[in-house]
């Protein structure tokens, strides 16, 4: 078993290397082409992920890779049980294409189907948020300080929710708040949800919409860390490498019991 204390700093140097790729792509204007499944795919997904996942298998020889944009083209290893990475090289997508600059990197280690490790860089607002589970989560801005986070107790105002900008059912969002006081409603993109939850800065995140483990590991594995947890609709915990790889609907619980 390899420690993470000595994975994560490489982690972190290679979740900026495919940033800096992704912002060059960034910087231009870029052709978007369509996945099988109608989703958008840029030149910044392919060259991110072709600098992530040689650095892995490189880190770890015996560790299965599935990264989103492989796994698009028909490869997705056989994970078993065996500890396994989770690549989203550039999750938020369509946050990319509207340049809002609230897209990001992931990067995850599974173990056991639950997330141990997870990074996730915001090259555009160049904010780092890292978690090793039993270890704390961080939070780098810059070249400047790494300061630990922690999720919040709510308010007395009540409870701040995080909401998706594309996806959910107002519905069912409403009937899961019911009966709890509302202090605000934040919109964000990609994983900087579950970071928002880590740094204490919001309550909860229900997701009442279609994700992949890809989506929301790196996320899952911080907000661990910061001490909040990820569950489904009836409160039994996230678990990966699940057939398909597809999420359940979920709640990511910050200070909110």
């Amino acid at each position: 078993m390899y420690k993470y204390e000595e994975l994560l700093p490489k982690i972190v140097t290679v979740a900026h290397e495919a940033g800096a790729a992704i912002m060059a792509v960034y910087a231009t204007d870029f052709d978007v082409e369509r996945k099988a499944d109608d989703s958008p795919v840029t030149e910044a997904d392919i060259a991110a992920e072709a600098i992530i996942t040689p650095v892995l298998s490189a880190l770890t020889p015996e560790y299965p890779i599935v990264a989103e944009e492989a796994a698009s083209q028909g490869t997705l290893p056989d994970v078993d049980d065996n500890p396994f990475w989770l690549v989203d090289p550039l999750d938020g997508t369509k946050e990319f294409l509207n340049r809002n600059d609230e897209f990001t990197v992931n990067i995850a280690l599974v173990v056991d189907k639950e997330p141990v490790l997870g990074v996730i860089y915001a090259p555009a607002l160049d904010d780092t948020y890292t978690g090793i589970v039993g270890s704390g989560a961080a939070r780098t801005r810059g070249k400047g300080q790494t300061i630990p986070i922690q999720i919040r107790d709510v308010p007395d105002e009540g409870v701040t929710v995080l909401a998706s900008r594309r996806h959910g059912d107002p519905e069912t969002l409403s009937a899961f708040l019911d009966g709890r006081p509302l202090a605000s409603m934040k919109n964000a993109g990609s994983s900087l949800k579950f970071c928002l939850l880590a740094a204490g800065e919001a309550d909860v995140y229900p997701r009442f919409g279609p994700t992949m483990e890809w989506d929301t590991a790196a996320g899952h594995a911080i907000l661990s860390a910061a001490g909040g947890r990820v569950t489904t609709e009836d409160g039994a915990p996230l678990l990966y490498a699940k057939t398909p790889l597809r999420n359940p609907n979920f709640i990511a619980w910050g200070g909110l019991r």
